[in-house]
């Protein structure tokens, strides 16, 4: 298995990915395949410019994706993990375990000292997942909207410094 940062040259693929993501798994994202499938391609670029992304490939197939973002409105020092995924054929084989690897690789490089995210209370699965690399539940939690309400869940973790 090989993770690979989304480029210029490969955005297609995540694309593909995450319109993939969006209907396997539709909610475990706080969007929907219909608000994004019709996206034009400046769109799907510009996210390159606000979030650092991830693929995940066996071989030439692309199994799984992840995304660091920093919102306008947080602490400097902190920065969401978001648009996690992988294919159902890759699940239970450590990919997702590679991606939060290096997704908090990169956002410790960056300097950011917290990472949080946001998952559906009913996902059990991607709860244990973040657990297991030290995500805790921060208190907070809201209601999707989508698909009739999903309760979501904050879970946070606190980066090791680096000198």
């Amino acid at each position: 298995m090989e993770i690979v940062a989304v480029t210029d040259a490969n955005w297609r693929t995540y694309r593909d990915v995450r319109l993939a993501a969006l209907l396997d798994t539709p909610r475990a994202f706080a969007s929907t395949y219909a608000g994004n499938a019709d996206r034009d391609d400046a769109s799907w670029l510009a996210r390159l410019e606000t979030t650092d992304i991830w693929l995940a490939f066996w071989g030439d197939r692309p199994i799984g994706t992840v995304a660091i973002w920093h919102a306008d409105d947080q602490p400097e020092d902190e920065t969401f993990l978001i648009g996690m995924w992988v294919s159902a054929s890759a699940r239970g084989h450590g990919v997702g375990d590679q991606l939060i690897v290096e997704a908090l690789a990169s956002a410790a490089a960056k300097g950011f000292a917290r990472v949080h995210l946001d998952v559906a209370e009913e996902n059990l699965p991607a709860r244990r997942l973040y657990e297991r690399h030290g995500f805790a539940l921060t208190g907070g939690t809201w209601d999707n909207p989508l698909y009739g309400g999903i309760r979501e869940l904050g879970y946070a973790v606190t980066l090791p410094t680096h000198p």
